[in-house]
């Protein structure tokens, strides 16, 4: 990582441009100094004492061998304020949930599709892929345009040109549809006044999970799901009013939102269900993580 706002000399800078052309000329090839000594028109010797320098500032990488030179990492990029696709787009790579810092994918190449139970990808990676390890199971995406995910494991990695070889297992893309093209419009409310008896019958008859609360002019007050009355009950406070143990944090999208922006938002705030409103602010539907689930399961199928 680079340390702090340090400056960069005029020569590193330079240097660090044309590293990155360079590499992306190359199809994210590793740069030999002499390449970058015949573009800037400066001495091989300049050229390693200077990107020694970059390297201990965490914006180059070092590779190897007769087929090796040097990499931009991800934080040149940042650091250049250059874009790494048309949309300045980060594709994420995780492992265990955690985000791979300094690790972008700029390329996903399906290599065989040989039945669909079998699919192997492979992934050039801007910025560092030493953490990623044979055997080790990884996650990329969503991509910006498609929003295509894709997760499995690592059966090879190429160090020279920073390219994993993915089995992978499981691969989403996510539609672009609106949230009122999926979510339920024949929406379900409930008085905040019913008891939790009421509310109890009106989710299971209807086969819901949770529903908005209203008040008596009408206005979303909150929401109430299953899970708040099974706490409800665990505390012995079944006789309470549905006002009493609704979460009055409501979480609220356009309903033109695009279903990947309300998946976010679940995910935000760690909830299962998003109310949808119209542009005169009425409310219009609700879509939940199943109703999302199945768009995609249908959409792949």
């Amino acid at each position: 990582m680079v340390q702090g706002d340090l400056m960069l000399t005029s020569i590193q800078k330079e240097l660090l441009k044309t590293l990155i052309n360079l590499y992306v000329e190359s199809n994210g090839k590793a740069v030999k100094g002499e390449d970058i000594a015949d573009v800037v028109e400066r001495s091989p010797g300049t050229i390693r004492n200077q990107m020694l320098n970059l390297r201990n500032l965490g914006l180059v990488n070092g590779v190897p061998g007769p087929r090796g030179g040097y990499k931009p990492t991800l934080e040149a990029y940042h650091k250049m304020n250059v874009s790494i696709s048309d949309d300045d787009a980060i594709v994420p790579v995780y492992k265990g949930n955690k985000c791979v810092q300094n690790a972008s994918v700029a390329r996903i190449e399906f290599t065989s599709v040989p039945n669909p139970g079998e699919c192997e990808a492979a992934i050039r990676i801007i910025g560092d892929i030493k953490s990623l390890n044979f055997g080790e199971n990884i996650e990329i995406g969503p991509t910006p345009v498609n929003q295509l995910s894709l997760s499995g494991k690592i059966v090879g990695r190429n160090d020279m040109d920073n390219v994993l070889l993915l089995d992978a297992t499981t691969i989403r893309s996510i539609p672009k549809k609106k949230v009122k093209e999926v979510g339920s419009v024949n929406l379900i409310t409930l008085n905040d006044n019913d008891s939790i008896k009421d509310i109890s019958k009106v989710l299971s008859s209807n086969s819901i999970e949770g529903a908005p609360v209203l008040d008596e002019n009408k206005n979303v007050v909150g929401m109430i799901t299953l899970n708040d009355i099974v706490k409800a009950i665990a505390n012995y406070t079944e006789d309470l009013k549905v006002s009493h143990i609704m979460s009055r944090k409501l979480i609220k999208v356009d309903e033109d939102t695009m279903i990947s922006e309300a998946i976010d938002k679940m995910h935000e705030h760690n909830v299962g269900r998003v109310i949808f409103f119209d542009k005169n602010n009425n409310l219009k539907g609700i879509i939940t993580r199943t109703d999302i689930l199945n768009t995609i399961t249908s959409f792949i199928k």
